[in-house]
């Protein structure tokens, strides 16, 4: 049985759990601002209370993202130092994943859309079937509430409803849930046989609205520049 260490700060709510074959030790509460001073003391203590060491760990799970960029800067950076300093491997998951996850284990939902609230009046989405033989990854999107589409059957998931409940879209049901570091515990095991692990190095936040952010640019210039023709064009 793995002994595992898992945490997530993506969102204003810290999660931290580590895991002792079958014996399981959680911590949730307030994240945001205060992630970076109460994570590590957490972890040392829910370690202290399970009887391991961080040496002894198989690997340390972590929400890469999306989400807030300091929680998500937090986590890597607190992963990449506890990794580095035991010699453990780490294993980045996705959050949206984690949501997909906890809605899953909760209400036993088998095709879930996983939406987290981006501020800026945006929201990340990815959907997860886990009825599927070989479900490949879902590429996490940026996207305007009313952008939102939900295939038939599925459900959604997520923290995005209070902020953007009467813009998403109203059929499907709705499952109010965070990313938890039970949820990236539940994922760990077939990850890492999935070769899913990482050296310290190797692990990067997930931050899809840098991407988005750049794709705009890229759109807005190729406008910029075909209006510039458009106007240098000579008429006929």
């Amino acid at each position: 049985m793995h002994k595992l260490l898992a945490f997530d700060t993506s969102t204003e709510h810290l999660s931290v759990a580590v895991q002792h074959g079958d014996a399981l030790w959680t911590h949730s509460g307030a994240g945001g601002a205060q992630s970076s001073t109460t994570l590590i003391p957490l972890v040392l203590q829910l370690l202290a209370d399970a009887g391991l060491t961080l040496q002894q760990l198989d690997a340390i799970a972590f929400g890469r993202g999306p989400g807030s960029f300091t929680g998500l800067r937090t986590a890597c950076s607190v992963a990449q130092g506890l990794g580095f300093g035991a010699g453990v491997p780490l294993l980045p998951i996705d959050t949206l994943q984690a949501v997909a996850e906890e809605a899953r284990e909760r209400f036993g939902a088998r095709r879930v859309l996983a939406l987290l609230d981006a501020r800026m009046d945006q929201v990340y989405v990815a959907g997860y079937d886990f009825d599927a033989d070989a479900p490949a990854d879902s590429a996490p999107r940026l996207l305007a509430p009313e952008e939102v589409e939900v295939p038939a059957g599925w459900v959604m998931a997520g923290n995005a409803f209070q902020a953007y409940g009467e813009r998403l879209p109203s059929g499907p049901a709705r499952h109010a849930v965070l990313p938890t570091a039970a949820a990236l515990l539940r994922l760990a095991p077939g990850l890492i046989a999935a070769g899913r692990t990482v050296t310290p190095a190797e692990a990067w936040p997930l931050y899809v609205r840098d991407k988005v952010a750049q794709t705009t640019e890229e759109r807005l210039r190729i406008r910029r520049e075909s209006a510039a023709h458009a106007s240098v064009a000579p008429s006929t």
